[in-house]
């Protein structure tokens, strides 16, 4: 964490964060974009927002020769259309204001993701980039939730690797009996299963570098996105336990 990674010195409450704003976002500001080729970004742009809602994802391309632009949107699994819709129309907007004249863009949200390249990046494992929130707070118990961690992230891992589950998997792990932890992994639907894993683990085994007993954690990159609570975040939620609620965190973003 120390000369590779660089604290952006903020700390915010995540139930506070308003629907536009992201959890991170990266623009490649060594490229130019000229006239044709950012018309070509805007007709992209629109085709994602309009065809990812349809299932959740999409990844295409527009344009041709050094103009052609490559993009993928994709919503987390398990939120519906209505969230999915709205979440790729804020990311289609705040990356053309966040990054404007780049080439090369990316941004996250925590209900979706969207990223363009004039480099063809579809079925490309891309662990590059990569933002980690993590929550201040330390567990009571390190040995026993560390152990139901690495339990329930191999559960959701193997079965987000299976196709039919299109890069999703999402799980549950009781504590004690008031407490219960949640974890959801997901990779973009264009990875084959063998790239799929080794984002996974690769975002799972941040967790000791950077998260270590911590009560929360997520790991955002360009090909996947994990994350644990003890408290529900992913759909349908747990009715029997509201108690626990989100707390205060500590962005990391690398390089």
């Amino acid at each position: 964490m120390n000369l590779f990674y660089h604290f952006l010195l903020f700390l915010l409450l995540l139930s506070n964060c308003i629907a536009d704003d992201p959890l991170g976002n990266v623009c490649n500001n060594n490229t130019v974009v000229g006239a044709q080729l950012s018309t070509n970004i805007d007709h992209l742009l629109a085709e994602l927002v309009s065809e990812a809602p349809q299932n959740g994802y999409v990844a295409t391309s527009y344009g041709k020769g050094n103009n052609k632009v490559y993009g993928l949107a994709q919503c987390r699994g398990d939120v519906d259309k209505l969230d999915c819709t709205s979440c790729i129309q804020d990311a289609a907007k705040q990356i053309q204001i966040r990054c404007p004249n780049i080439n090369d863009a990316r941004i996250w949200y925590d209900y979706c993701f969207l990223r363009y390249d004039t480099q063809n990046f579809i079925g490309q494992l891309d662990t590059f980039y990569n933002i980690f929130y993590v929550n201040v707070e330390d567990v009571t118990d390190p040995k026993t939730f560390n152990k139901k961690l690495g339990a329930l992230t191999d559960t959701i891992k193997s079965e987000a690797v299976q196709p039919a589950n299109k890069g999703l998997g999402k799980g549950e792990s009781r504590l004690s009996p008031s407490v219960t932890l949640y974890a959801l992994v997901q990779c973009t639907r264009d990875l084959p299963p063998l790239s799929c894993s080794q984002c996974i683990g690769l975002a799972i085994g941040g967790f000791q570098s950077y998260c270590a007993n911590r009560k929360g954690c997520r790991a955002l990159y360009s090909s996947c996105y994990v994350r644990y609570e003890l408290y529900p975040f992913f759909f349908p939620l747990d009715q029997q336990n509201t108690s626990a609620s989100p707390s205060t965190y500590v962005v990391l973003v690398h390089p």
